[in-house]
């Protein structure tokens, strides 16, 4: 859902139209393919999602240098390499080697618990849409 910011700069009114849902269906453990950018057709696993700049840290790719100081953890100091972020929409869940768009089907289920109250189940599906396939279900 998009919503709309007044904002005022030297007497000028300026609307911008922010995003508030940052939600993505990926996971963290999951084997995403790049799909556009320098690391285009290569594979890896994500490590962490930062859903507030919409990034990705994906295993193996995007590899940068970073220039340490010597301190007590790292004695010698030097030139490391590390993982930086990948935008979202620059990858794409991967299901049996297919890059796949994923959807959820939210099941809600009456339960009676021990005490003999009733309460609301929610499970959440997660399938894989392969391209001239049907979905399936992944979790």
């Amino acid at each position: 859902m998009k919503k709309t910011k007044l904002t005022r700069d030297d007497n000028k009114i300026n609307l911008k139209r922010e995003r508030d849902d940052k939600k993505t269906k990926l996971k963290r453990g999951d084997t995403v393919k790049v799909i556009s950018g320098k690391e285009l057709g290569r594979t890896g696993r994500i490590l962490r999602i930062d859903r507030d700049d919409m990034r990705v840290l994906v295993e193996g790719l995007n590899m940068q240098t970073k220039h340490q100081k010597p301190n007590r953890a790292n004695q010698s100091g030097g030139i490391t390499r590390r993982e930086a972020p990948i935008h979202l929409s620059n990858v794409m869940y991967l299901y049996k080697g297919n890059p796949a768009r994923l959807s959820y089907e939210v099941e809600v289920s009456n339960v009676t618990g021990k005490d003999g109250k009733t309460r609301k189940k929610v499970t959440k599906k997660r399938y894989a849409k392969v391209k001239g396939q049907p979905k399936e279900a992944i979790d």
